[in-house]
């Protein structure tokens, strides 16, 4: 650094003056190198001392920052004993009544604007419509991971909001379009999403998940192969396919599946949505869907289309095409 070369360059120039006078009768090396040095070294020092209490201050206003955010209690506390929990089995009913949402950092723009739509206990319910129509927002909604301004969000007629977090979340299964996998072998990352599992429960999700196959084949260790950073020991179908056996080891009520093979190349789509299809056939329990393949779409028990954050259509898929409105042209330009 800058102090460094300027010390440096001023401890030569003197040594090269001192040198030349030791043959003319200057004083010894010892009472004049020495002295000479060790200032130059202190300064150096405290030079160096200089730099590191800058980045000290900087460090330390950084860190006071962390902490005030860890420290901020959170507006929705998912280890909170607060809210209802229901004493029998939930049957799986979601309703959403007029909701109307708009996300904290754009407030003026509403992403759900009077957004009704009724799921019956053990439904497959698909989302379609343009990007930006608000389908990945109601999975959101639904999670309480945020809460509607106005309308309301009910499982089996109760809202969400009077519901312990905790519970509510322990009775939903997400599988999103990235997987999240952690540091930790196969069996933690499935584990995850019942801490208490057996061994027997976690080999079922694998199965459920068609994951069991390339687990106890294809991987080294089996369920104790380690997954690596972000699961980067394994690939986009197989982290996918890990997530869905974390998503149905706890045995959801819901299943909530926001575009989960989007990011696939086309074989590995085609894996992880035969395991999707099996899981929905075998598996009876209420599940909501956004997809971009037709032929996902188009089984299901009940189609919503949604725009600009409403429900403009509902049906099967023969009702919808025969309608020939906004469904209708969105298999169209599919297809085309």
């Amino acid at each position: 650094n800058t102090i460094g070369a300027m010390g440096s360059l001023s401890a030569s120039d003197l040594s090269s003056e001192c040198s030349g006078g030791f043959p003319h009768g200057a004083r010894v090396v010892e009472k004049t190198m020495v002295p000479l040095y060790v200032t130059f070294a202190a300064s150096n020092m405290l030079g160096q001392t200089l730099v590191d209490l800058t980045n000290m201050k900087a460090a330390t206003e950084a860190a006071a920052l962390l902490f005030m955010r860890l420290d901020k209690p959170p507006k929705k506390d998912a280890l909170s004993d607060e809210g209802l929990v229901p004493e029998t089995a939930p049957c799986g009913e979601i309703e959403l009544q007029d909701v109307q949402f708009a996300y904290p950092a754009a407030p003026n723009r509403r992403v759900c604007n009077g957004y009704s739509l009724q799921v019956g206990a053990g439904q497959v319910v698909a989302l379609c419509g343009p990007s930006g129509s608000g389908k990945s927002t109601i999975i959101s909604l639904i999670e309480r991971f945020y809460d509607p301004q106005k309308g309301a969000v009910l499982l089996d007629g109760v809202d969400v909001r009077t519901l312990n977090l905790r519970w509510l979340r322990s009775q939903i299964g997400l599988v999103g379009q990235e997987p999240v996998l952690f540091m930790g072998t196969v069996r933690q990352n499935i584990a995850y999403g019942k801490p208490d599992a057996a061994e027997s429960e976690i080999t079922a999700a694998a199965q459920a998940a068609n994951a069991h196959s390339f687990i106890t084949h294809d991987l080294p260790l089996g369920y104790d192969t380690e997954v690596g950073l972000r699961g980067s020991k394994l690939s986009g179908g197989q982290k996918q396919r890990v997530a869905i056996a974390r998503a149905v080891v706890k045995r959801p009520v819901c299943l909530l599946l926001d575009e989960a093979t989007s990011a696939l190349d086309n074989e590995s789509e085609k894996v992880v949505q035969a395991a999707l299809d099996d899981l929905m056939a075998k598996q009876k329990r209420t599940t909501i869907l956004i997809a971009h393949r037709l032929s996902t779409i188009r089984d299901a028990d009940k189609i919503a289309v949604v725009n600009r954050g409403v429900v403009v259509e509902e049906g099967v898929h023969e009702v919808l095409l025969e309608r020939d409105g906004l469904y209708a042209a969105l298999v169209r330009a599919r297809i085309d």
